[in-house]
C-alpha cells in the first residue's frame, strides 16, 4: 500500500525558486502587456463586446470538449446565449459552465478562493445536471490515467485521498490567500502553483479540470489580468493540449512527497497568457478597421499569417465577420491568385502564393 504524505503548502519559498531568466522575461512580457490593457479597454468599446460574446462561446465550448463534453457549434452559441434548453447531460454541464463563467466575468472582486467558495461554484457549475453531485466533496479515491496507443489504460497521478481531500483544501486556500495578501509573490507565480496543487488535490468526483480553469480565471481577474474575458484561455489550452498534460505530469512528479518541481507548468502557463495578450491586440486591431471592407479585412489577417491559415482561424481573428461572407472572400481570393487551398474536409487551409517558393 503506499504511504500517504500530507502535503506541505509552501507559498512562501516554492516561488522563488521558479524565478529563473526565463520566467522574469515572461512575467516581464506580461507585466508590459497589462500596462497597455487599460488603454485598449477604454478606446474600444464595441470591438470589446464583440470578443467577450465571442470568448465566452469559446472558453464554454473548449473547457468541456477537453473533458470529452461535446455539442454541435450551433447548439453551443444558442446554449451561451441563452437561447435554447439543454436536451442531454453533454449540453446541461455546458450550461453549468456558462453560467459560472459568467457570475465570474461579472462578479470577481467578491469572490474569495476559500473551500465553501469553491463548493458553491463547483455546485452551480453542475446546476443543470440532475443527479450530480454537484458542490461535494469526492466519496471515493480517484486517479489521474491515460489510455496509450495499444488502448491500454495507465495511472498517470494518485490524487490525495477522499479522507484528506477536505483538509488538503483548507490548507491549500489559507497559504495561497496568505502569500497573496502579503504581495511579496508576483501573482503570476501564485496562480499557476495553486492551479497545480489543486489539480493534484482533484477534490470532486468529476469537473476538476473544468474548476481549474475556472479557477485560473477568477484569480487572473482577480490580479488584474482581465485578457480571459476577451481571448478565450481555454480555447488556447484546448489548442495545445498536449504540452499541457505534458506540463501537468511533469510538475507534478514526486508532488506528495513535496518534491516536485513547478517550472514546466508555471512556463506553460505564463506562455498561454503571453498568447492571449498578443492575440487580444491584434484582434481589437482587426476590429478597428471597420473602415475597411469585411473582405479588405479578410484579407489582411492573411498578409499578416506566416504559413497556413484555416477558414476556423480567419473567424476567430473576425468574428464579427460572417462565416459565409469568409467563404465567399477565400473563393474570390482563390480565384485572383492571391491564396492557395491546401488539403481538404477538416484540414483545408490556404497559404498566400507569394509566401511559397
Amino acid at each position: 500500500m503506499r504511504e500517504i504524505f500530507m502535503r506541505i503548502f509552501d507559498y512562501k519559498e516554492t516561488p522563488k525558486r521558479l524565478i529563473t531568466p526565463e520566467i522574469v522575461r515572461l512575467i516581464a512580457s506580461i507585466h508590459e502587456y497589462k500596462g497597455r490593457q487599460a488603454l485598449f479597454l477604454e478606446a474600444n468599446t464595441d470591438e470589446l463586446r464583440t470578443l467577450l460574446d465571442v470568448a465566452m462561446i469559446q472558453s464554454t465550448g473548449s473547457s468541456n470538449r477537453i473533458e470529452g463534453i461535446f455539442t454541435s457549434d450551433q447548439r453551443l452559441r444558442e446554449l451561451v446565449r441563452k437561447k435554447a434548453e439543454p436536451h442531454n447531460r453533454s449540453e446541461q454541464e455546458i450550461a453549468g459552465y456558462r453560467e459560472v463563467l459568467a457570475t465570474i466575468h461579472e462578479s470577481y472582486d467578491y469572490i474569495t478562493p476559500v473551500p465553501n467558495v469553491i463548493l458553491q461554484i463547483h455546485r452551480d457549475l453542475y446546476s443543470y445536471s440532475a443527479g450530480a453531485s454537484g458542490g461535494t466533496y469526492k466519496n471515493a479515491d480517484n486517479i489521474i490515467a491515460e489510455t496509450d496507443a495499444q488502448g491500454q489504460q495507465k495511472t498517470r497521478f494518485i490524487p490525495v485521498p477522499a479522507f484528506q481531500t477536505a483538509e488538503a483544501l483548507e490548507s491549500l486556500c489559507d497559504n495561497f490567500r496568505q502569500a497573496w495578501r502579503e504581495g511579496l509573490i508576483d501573482p503570476l507565480l501564485l496562480i499557476p502553483v495553486f492551479v497545480l496543487d489543486f489539480l493534484c488535490i482533484h477534490p470532486f468526483n468529476d469537473g476538476n479540470g473544468r474548476m481549474s480553469r475556472l479557477l485560473t480565471l477568477l484569480l487572473l481577474y482577480k490580479a488584474g489580468y482581465i485578457v480571459g474575458k476577451y481571448i478565450s484561455i481555454e480555447m488556447l489550452i484546448e489548442r495545445t493540449k498536449e504540452t499541457y498534460y505534458e506540463a501537468l505530469q511533469s510538475s507534478s512528479q514526486k508532488w506528495h512527497e513535496n518534491q516536485n518541481t513547478y517550472e514546466p507548468f508555471v512556463k506553460y502557463f505564463l506562455g498561454i497568457i503571453l498568447k492571449a495578450y498578443n492575440e487580444f491586440e491584434n484582434r481589437i486591431q482587426y476590429l478597428g478597421r471597420k473602415k475597411f471592407s469585411k473582405g479588405e479585412r479578410i484579407k489582411a489577417v492573411i498578409e499578416q499569417t506566416l504559413g497556413k491559415i484555416t477558414k476556423k482561424e480567419i473567424m476567430e481573428h473576425c468574428p464579427d465577420i460572417s462565416k459565409v461572407t469568409i467563404e465567399r472572400t477565400l473563393t474570390q481570393l482563390v480565384k485572383d491568385g492571391f491564396i492557395t487551398k491546401t488539403g481538404a474536409g477538416p484540414s483545408t487551409a490556404y497559404v498566400r502564393k507569394n509566401s511559397m517558393l
